[in-house]
């Protein structure tokens, strides 16, 4: 068994014990911190933790009866053995109920709330339909690059269950959800109807130009991943990820995959312009810089 702990750069575990019947005391907290540190005899410890030498020996017999620790080395001094004490395990714990099943223990969805709540998906995911639709006509290749997108989410669920919409079968109460919403304006009708409201958003030409910085942006490679408030519900959040053309919309997902941490970190409106990268030279973006 392990106690694990989720910290910001990743997660900590140490191998633990479960304590059965053990009587606390904050003395025996205290010798069970000095043996964490290296194995200690009982004289050594009530010397250190300024006790009689009779308290420690009390405690230390309860603490090997429970299995918390043992001896892990004897040595002969003026005439008698030394056993010297050593925990069992690095940590330990307490049961007051038994075990409740689960799948897995969920990662802290942070700034993917409110589209991740309590290990379960609280969004629909939007992507352009495959078929010819809209004044264009066109055909969505987005839709795969989604693939890679649902296993990160993935990885924040216990719970899962079908979630995924095309942009044509997005209608009235539809849009006042929670959206993940991928693909252009051009391939996915949903970003095409939000786009006036995003603070980087698509001109005419389909070129990105972010109202934050006035800057126009109008290489294929491009992208956005933008997080607002939904236009159609003021208690809902969107979550557009869209490029000028396909390996824009790729480019933005690898950067929400291998940039995650910087992307989630505050930035004004919660909007981000990428450039896709293509690191191995084969014609294919694999790899995304942030350009503000």
């Amino acid at each position: 068994m392990y106690i694990i702990e989720e910290r910001k750069d990743g997660l900590y575990a140490l191998p633990a014990g479960e304590i059965d019947g053990f009587n606390y005391s904050p003395l025996a907290e205290r010798i069970l911190f000095l043996l964490a540190k290296k194995p200690g005899y009982p004289r050594e410890i009530a010397s250190k933790l300024n006790v009689h030498e009779q308290k420690v020996y009390y405690h230390i017999r309860n603490l090997e009866k429970a299995g918390v620790i043992k001896v892990v080395r004897k040595e002969e001094r003026g005439g008698a053995i030394t056993k010297f004490y050593a925990l069992t395990k690095p940590s330990f714990f307490m049961r007051f109920k038994e075990l409740e099943p689960m799948k897995r223990i969920p990662r802290s969805s942070g700034w993917l709330e409110p589209f991740v709540v309590d290990g379960k998906l609280n969004a629909k995911i939007v992507v352009g339909s495959p078929d010819p639709h809209g004044p264009e006509r066109a055909r969505s290749r987005d839709a795969y690059y989604a693939i890679d997108l649902g296993l990160f989410i993935g990885s924040f669920l216990t719970d899962t269950r079908p979630s995924v919409n095309l942009d044509v079968e997005m209608h009235g109460e539809d849009m006042k959800e929670n959206l993940i919403v991928i693909g252009g304006p051009v391939i996915n009708r949903v970003t095409k109807v939000l786009n006036d409201r995003l603070p980087v958003k698509f001109d005419a030409r389909k070129n990105i130009f972010s109202t934050l910085s006035k800057r126009t942006y109008r290489r294929d490679e491009c992208g956005i991943i933008v997080k607002a408030a939904n236009p159609f519900s003021k208690d809902k959040k969107i979550l557009v990820i869209a490029g000028k053309r396909y390996s824009g919309t790729r480019a933005a997902i690898i950067a929400l995959l291998k940039r995650f941490d910087e992307i989630s970190k505050g930035h004004r409106a919660d909007a981000r312009i990428v450039e896709g990268l293509d690191m191995d030279g084969d014609g294919i973006v694999d790899d995304a810089k942030i350009l503000e």
